[in-house]
């Protein structure tokens, strides 16, 4: 197949002005260069196609592909991750992993929770536009409060905990003023925390490996921040759990599953748990975007440790995509005359 790629290259921003907290969901170099690698020693023929400004002036090129693989974050719109597929979804081409409208549900992290409120648990939440709400709001504390649409950690920091109300205002409004969106705050869930891969589609889809967050001594406390998350290497250990002998890891992966076919993801991905104080699961939010770094992302990582090589996860992602493949309607678009 000729398969597209289309990412957000880090170096490229950061060479726009843009700052590393600005660039973090975006991908390193050598990561595209491992999925070019993976695709072509799978047999296929990769075009490196890069961002969305990129991809639409190779449609209106007259361009197009049998697949896209797709991991553009997106710059800007808290529908960012959805603009990409929509575009692909237009023009009939297929592409990876979940498509434009559960891209730009889950980004929104509290709708996301709202549509999955009656399936499994979830932590009392609130979004905040001003720092009167958080003022006034009834949660019971502690909280946890971070910017409502950003992932990797972004605006995560060991301030994300407030236990007082007297600094529950300064932290929302100090997120407001950087992040320029609304912020998220929920009740504060003290106990592990586990993120659960996932891969395939549909009646198809299986947990890959559940792994739990554990932050080691180095790491700044209590909470998986920006910074942890960065330098996860000496921070963090990512510890390969079992389904088997643990039943909260069970519970967990029941929870994420669920999450995983109510929303409709698709080919790979990852749902992050957290535990209550009775050591409940509860879900925080679905990644149907994960990084593909593979020896950094949380998804690789994971199937690196059940002892699934890069090689074999791409093509395990490349299969899933291709049954929908058959179901494109891609045409030529009447010109307007």
């Amino acid at each position: 197949m000729l398969i597209g790629i289309t990412y957000d290259l880090r170096s490229a921003y950061l060479a726009m002005g843009f700052s590393e907290e600005d660039t973090a969901e975006f991908d390193r170099d050598d990561t595209i260069d491992a999925i070019e690698q993976a695709l072509t020693n799978l047999g296929h023929q990769a075009d490196r196609i890069g961002n969305i400004r990129q991809l639409v002036g190779r449609l209106a090129a007259g361009n197009s592909w049998d697949l896209v693989f797709n991991i553009c974050e997106g710059l800007y719109g808290t529908a960012r991750e959805g603009q990409v597929p929509a575009i692909l979804e237009a023009y009939g081409i297929p592409c990876t992993f979940s498509d434009a409208a559960l891209m730009a549900l889950s980004l929104h992290k509290a709708w996301t929770k709202d549509v999955l409120a009656d399936s499994v648990p979830i932590a009392g939440h609130r979004v905040i536009y001003s720092a009167e709400e958080a003022e006034a709001c009834s949660l019971p504390s502690p909280w946890f409060v971070k910017p409502l649409c950003e992932g990797t950690g972004k605006g995560v920091t060991p301030n994300s905990l407030v236990r007082m109300q007297a600094d529950l205002v300064p932290a929302c409004a100090s997120l407001l003023k950087k992040f320029k969106q609304p912020v998220l705050l929920e009740t504060y869930l003290p106990g592990r925390e586990f993120t659960v891969s996932i891969l395939g589609t549909g009646d198809q889809a299986y947990v890959l490996g559940t792994t739990e967050i554990v932050l080691l001594a180095t790491a700044e406390p209590e909470v998986y921040s920006y910074i942890n998350k960065e330098d996860c290497e000496n921070r963090v250990e990512n510890r390969l759990v079992s389904a088997t002998d643990d039943p909260v890891v069970r519970q967990a992966e029941e929870v994420a599953m669920t999450v995983w076919r109510e929303l409709k993801c698709r080919d790979a991905g990852r749902v992050d748990l957290r535990c209550d104080s009775a050591g409940e699961p509860h879900f925080m939010e679905v990644n149907p975007l994960a990084g593909m770094h593979p020896l950094h992302s949380d998804l690789p990582m994971c199937a690196t440790d059940v002892g699934m090589p890069y090689q074999s996860l791409i093509e395990k992602i490349v299969h899933s995509a291709s049954a929908r493949i058959e179901k494109s309607s891609c045409r030529p678009i009447p010109k307007v005359a």
